[in-house]
């Protein structure tokens, strides 16, 4: 029978042979290593792990038996030893971390080779419920009885539907060099059952907050910030950027009466919003993680914002944004009438 072809990643015999010949006539690992095109430390691990031991020949055939044997499948388990399995059972019943069973392990047995086990080899029995730990993984702290995939999240379909993304975004918005570009987003309150919006002019770093007595889901939402957009001069109502939460679902809705243009981050980037993350930890000084914020009136949130708007700071020149603002606010032919009204709502 014709033997399988080998894969390339690994060291064959006629690599072995060559590694054999270049180390019996004195070259160094980094010379074996150029010599067959390998990396240094494929060569130094396969001395290491394939070799006959210290003042002793490394021998090429035997190197590629202990290699093949290796690469056998099925391979015995590390938990069917049962001594092993106890231990590890009784310490994940007692709410112990793998790793944490893994590190106790080790300093428990350090001469014992067979009673020490790496902490993915305990989830991955965990996971496929290795007869030894199965149904224990309950005691994990996230209980999952499967891992979750990394990047599942960004890999779903969006849950926001016709989204303009910030790729699509004017390039004059990232210099800054025109006003009217806001950033915003959601603070959210115990259990994530209040909210409080926040507006961020990219130009002055002014601030405006959003009560939202009705909730944060899309319609809400929708409402509140078309009424607080509805008080600016048309100049300074050109973008928003919001992440792609689903309480902007009513984009559309949002864009057409409030006359702005939305666009949205791509998904887990929060800098993308600097300026609006930024805020956010200086309102959260007012309003902390874990409060009910449906507690606090619009008079309040607008103390709150009067407050941080006239707070001197140093991306501008220790001007403030309320001083920015007004220079802002108004063309020429602006009314005063519209001017306090924005005053009152922010």
């Amino acid at each position: 029978m014709a033997r399988p072809t080998q894969s390339g990643r690994y060291l064959s015999i006629d690599e072995r042979i060559r590694i054999a010949d270049l180390k019996l006539a004195g070259s160094s690992v980094r010379s074996i290593a150029a010599e067959i095109r390998r990396c240094p430390s494929t060569v130094s691990r396969e001395l290491r792990r394939n070799g006959p031991g210290a003042g002793r020949r490394y021998g090429p055939h035997a190197a590629q038996k202990k290699a093949e044997d290796r690469a056998r499948r099925p391979r015995a388990l590390k938990l069917d030893n049962a001594e092993l399995a106890d231990v590890v059972q009784a310490k994940l019943c007692k709410k112990w971390s793998p790793e944490q069973i893994s590190l106790h392990l080790a300093g428990e047995f350090p001469d014992r080779c067979e009673m020490r086990v790496a902490h993915e080899t305990i989830y991955q029995a965990l996971f496929r419920q290795t007869p030894s730990v199965a149904g224990l993984h309950v005691h994990l702290r996230t209980r999952r009885p499967v891992r979750r995939t990394r990047g599942l999240a960004s890999a779903r379909a969006p849950r926001i539907v016709d989204m303009t993304l910030l790729a699509d975004r004017p390039a004059s918005v990232q210099s800054r060099l025109i006003p009217g570009h806001w950033e915003g987003d959601l603070i959210l309150g115990t259990n994530c059952r209040s909210a409080i919006a926040t507006l961020v002019e990219r130009q002055s770093r002014y601030l405006i907050l959003v009560g939202l007595p009705n909730g944060h889901r899309a319609p809400a939402t929708r409402d509140a910030l078309i009424e607080a957009f509805s008080v600016l001069p048309d100049h300074l109502r050109q973008t928003l950027t919001w992440d792609q939460g689903t309480e902007l679902a009513r984009h559309k809705e949002i864009a057409l009466e409030a006359r702005l243009q939305v666009f949205f981050c791509d998904p887990h980037s929060p800098w993308q919003r600097g300026s609006n993350e930024n805020m956010n930890g200086l309102v959260r000084q007012y309003f902390p993680k874990g409060t009910d914020l449906s507690v606090h009136s619009q008079d309040r949130l607008a103390e709150v914002a009067d407050e941080l708007n006239n707070r001197p700071r140093k991306i501008l020149n220790m001007n403030t944004p309320a001083e920015l603002m007004l220079k802002l606010l108004s063309p020429p032919n602006a009314t005063t009438v519209r001017n306090e009204r924005v005053a009152t709502t922010t």
